[in-house]
């Protein structure tokens, strides 16, 4: 299998990552892996997709450090690939990293992505769908059962109508953001720095208000979904508990949250299931399910983290689970000859 990893940029990727993780794996299970960030595609004058990329040259690595560094480092293969070439194009960029900075680059991932789906390179998460989810209205097209109450609105007054809705207690983010980046916990007795609070949020675009859950004071539980179902291996599941770290609204491990084993219940398995078809319409292969108590946050379809410490919580693998679901694809692809759309490839 050759198989492309798209980051933000290939500089900045670091060895606890994700992507990183899927890409030691992958090479170690004897595929072709490159690595490219948003920045390095390129359309030639043939249509064709092409991209400067990355890739090490050893066999095997024992760490995702070693693997990395291999990668990045002086001794890495660096090629202009044909990603028309690939079997899988896998979009692991995060689109809010580049906001403010780099505004051309949130949009690239997905737009080379729908290019080389038309070249017949197997893409995911499917780049049509994560076009019309760059921001968190997508997450606002879930079933509204497992959704907090929310508004979206960029007018100071109908954001403070809903906090003092809610007794003065709320989250307000942005809605185009990720990391925990702009996250406010509204408390009764802040309600005289509001406007303050509503002021710094906008100035991202618009914001999106939620109700504040008592239950997200435990944490909440990032599970991963993958192929429209809870990733599980030998019986345990790929999920984490994520804690804030005293007085931080935000659980985001990499602004002090912790992170610890989680027990899977039947109430976040209800979610999951609810979510489904969704999922599964979208062609989102690998998502992240943000739950706190019996409600949904978040859902992270772009490039949910965390894979590897769930990994190891549990003591199992998970990123050999992911590779060799992409494996599965590429041989259902040349079975069905081309009569397998890009959003069917997506999910089974």
């Amino acid at each position: 299998m050759r198989l492309g990893l798209v980051c933000n940029d290939c500089d900045t990727e670091e060895a606890e990552f994700t992507t990183t993780r899927l890409g030691m794996s992958a090479r170690n299970a004897g595929h072709e892996v490159w690595l490219m960030g948003v920045g390095d595609f390129a359309t030639d004058p043939d249509d064709k997709v092409g991209a400067w990329a990355r890739a090490a040259q050893g066999k095997s690595y024992r760490s995702p450090s070693s693997y990395l560094a291999a990668v990045q480092g002086d001794k890495a293969k660096i090629e202009r690939i044909s990603v028309d070439d690939l079997d899988v194009l896998f979009l692991r960029n995060d689109p809010a990293a580049d906001l403010g900075t780099r505004p051309w680059a949130q949009s690239a991932g997905f737009v080379f992505g729908q290019q080389a789906v038309s070249r017949g390179v197997i893409v995911l998460n499917d780049p049509n769908s994560l076009a019309g989810a760059i921001n968190k209205m997508y997450f606002q097209r879930f079933p509204e059962e497992v959704r907090p109450r929310s508004l979206i609105s960029r007018s100071p007054e109908d954001l403070r109508k809903f906090v003092e809705a809610e007794g003065g207690r709320a989250v307000l983010k942005p809605l185009q953001g990720s990391g925990g980046t702009n996250v406010f916990m509204v408390k009764p007795s802040e309600m005289g720095n509001l406007n303050q609070i509503i002021e710094a949020v906008s100035r991202d675009g618009y914001v999106i208000a939620q109700e504040y859950l008592p239950a997200a004071k435990k944490g909440d539980t990032r599970l991963f979904m993958m192929n429209g179902v809870p990733l599980e291996v030998d019986g345990k599941y790929a999920a984490l508990r994520r804690t804030s770290a005293k007085g931080d609204v935000r659980s985001n491990v990499h602004v002090g949250g912790k992170v610890t084993k989680t027990q899977v219940t039947d109430e976040m398995l209800t979610i999951a299931e609810i979510v489904r078809p969704k999922l599964v319409r979208d062609g989102m292969f690998l998502v992240g399910l943000d739950i706190v108590g019996e409600k949904l946050m978040e859902i992270n379809v772009f490039s949910p983290g965390g894979l590897g410490l769930a990994g190891k919580l549990e003591k199992v693998d998970f990123d050999v689970a992911v590779i060799e679901a992409l494996e599965r694809k590429v041989a259902y692809r040349a079975q069905a000859r081309g009569a397998l759309t890009n959003l069917e490839l997506s999910m089974l």
